[in-house]
């Protein structure tokens, strides 16, 4: 179902030269790119980057390349570009378990003595417990959007040589399954580094009910086999907050981390407010946009992989 014309019926006289899942997959290797970025500028608050802390840092670049080339093998070889690319996010979710395994340990400090292992501002000062599961989203993200769906909104994916397999529902409505999990993950993510400040701000409230009203509302859509038209309206407000909060909120703490005279310090933005941070906001917004385009890849090329 094309529900952005069902929102919007003019829409469907406007032809996009990429498909829902193509500009997908884009925005996966962009993700890739900007989360080596800010990993690598979280990783440099200790003043020493450990070995591991590397991995995720020189991952994200290398992921995000491979992909574009990927994009740009698929005009002609669509099943190689598939596999490099189901690869790619395999080893992507790897590396967003792993590096979740490594922060929750940091938090819950399993060796120290009894009493002392778990607490709240052990939690809210230690490592971002969800930070790196925006690697495994990524990827989950990409294997949903390398494969085919045909028809569109079966739930019926093309594999390699010719094989099928049957989904329980859609793509569209696992998309917005996603879409429902970043959103939650990233409002936990901000609440803990707001906490940091004891909410003292009320305005950083914002983003906190524009997350929670994000995560249900996309939620609610995976789970209506058809959704109204005033359901799609009301996903359509929720992503445009999402991304709105993300570009304000990262101009916020940009000008909090600039002097008095507006002079840019490197180590207040390193150790102060995380200017990137706010843009997974933005970002997840972005992607559940993205969903809403038409499903049909006809036209688009390929059809199926073979």
């Amino acid at each position: 179902m094309y529900h952005l014309a069902t929102v919007y019926p003019a829409v469907r006289r406007f032809r996009i030269p990429f498909s829902r899942d193509q500009m997908m997959l884009l925005m996966m290797a962009s993700n890739e790119l900007l989360l080596g970025l800010e990993t690598y500028l979280a990783h440099r608050i200790s003043g020493t980057i450990t070995r591991y802390e590397w991995i995720p840092i020189i991952f994200g670049p290398v992921s995000g390349v491979l992909l574009l080339l990927a994009s740009a093998l698929a005009l002609r070889k669509r099943s190689l570009a598939t596999v490099i690319a189901n690869l790619v996010f395999l080893a992507s979710i790897a590396v967003g378990l792993l590096g979740a395994y490594f922060h929750i340990y940091r938090a819950l400090q399993p060796m120290a003595p009894a009493g002392e292992r778990v607490s709240i501002p052990l939690i809210v000062w230690a490592p971002p417990l969800l930070g790196p599961l925006t690697f495994a989203l990524v990827g989950l993200l990409g294997i949903s959007s390398a494969w085919i769906e045909d028809p569109s909104d079966s739930g019926r994916l093309f594999l390699l040589g010719g094989r099928r397999i049957s989904l329980p529902y859609s793509k569209t409505r696992a998309y917005f399954f996603m879409v429902s999990m970043g959103s939650l993950a990233t409002v936990i993510s901000s609440v803990l580094d707001h906490a940091r400040t004891n909410f003292t701000n009320p305005w950083l409230w914002v983003p906190t009910g524009v997350g929670f009203f994000a995560t249900v509302i996309a939620a609610v859509l995976g789970i209506l086999d058809e959704p109204r038209r005033s359901d799609v309206l009301t996903y359509l407000v929720a992503m445009m907050l999402m991304v709105m909060v993300g570009v304000l909120g990262t101009g916020l703490h940009i000008a909090r981390n600039l002097t008095e005279q507006g002079t840019i310090v490197d180590e207040r933005f390193i150790r102060g407010a995380p200017f990137l941070a706010p843009l997974l906001f933005a970002d997840i917004g972005s992607i559940g946009l993205l969903v809403l385009l038409d499903p049909n890849e006809k036209g688009y090329g390929e059809k199926g992989i073979r």
